[in-house]
């Protein structure tokens, strides 16, 4: 990949990375507001587009100037900051938990945009929108049924 055109607004390779963090972060994004959940489409959008840029940024300088592996170590841990945010105690539960992974796992897909592997984060989306979708049928049936576990739903609900 060139580092300079993933940075250069007059570039294709610019545009789509931008495209691919909008696709990506709006997809997960959507799901999460249509279950109303704090983190929707905007934030999502943003922290997948965000991280591309420091990934690519950092990506692109020099050893001489920056370690790059260590842009991507501060997006990590900065990215736990915001997801820990929207982890809440209500009562004896605990709430949060599951839109704390999802934003964890946005700036992972912004990074692989920020890196250049866009099929990477394209399918990486896909499997982030097949379970938050598919698992929530199975925890249901699990209720449903009273399994084995199904208190545990109830303790910590992955909001």
């Amino acid at each position: 990949m060139d580092l300079a055109a993933a940075l250069d607004p007059s570039s294709p390779i610019f545009w789509k990375h931008i495209g691919t963090a909008c696709l990506c972060g709006g997809a997960i994004g959507l799901e999460r507001q249509l279950r109303g959940k704090v983190a929707g489409m905007r934030t999502s959008i943003l922290i997948c587009l965000g991280t591309a840029f420091f990934v690519s940024l950092g990506a692109a300088m020099t050893p001489e100037d920056l370690d790059p592996t260590r842009v991507l170590g501060q997006v990590v841990s900065g990215i736990g900051f915001l997801g820990a945010g929207v982890i809440l105690a209500r009562g004896d539960r605990i709430v949060g938990v599951t839109t704390a992974a999802v934003i964890w796992l946005l700036a992972a897909i912004g990074a692989l945009i920020g890196a250049g592997r866009l099929q990477g984060a394209m399918v990486g989306s896909l499997v982030a929108l097949l379970i938050l979708v598919g698992v929530e049928g199975l925890e249901n049936l699990f209720r449903k049924k009273g399994g084995r576990g199904s208190g545990t739903y109830s303790a910590i609900d992955g909001g």
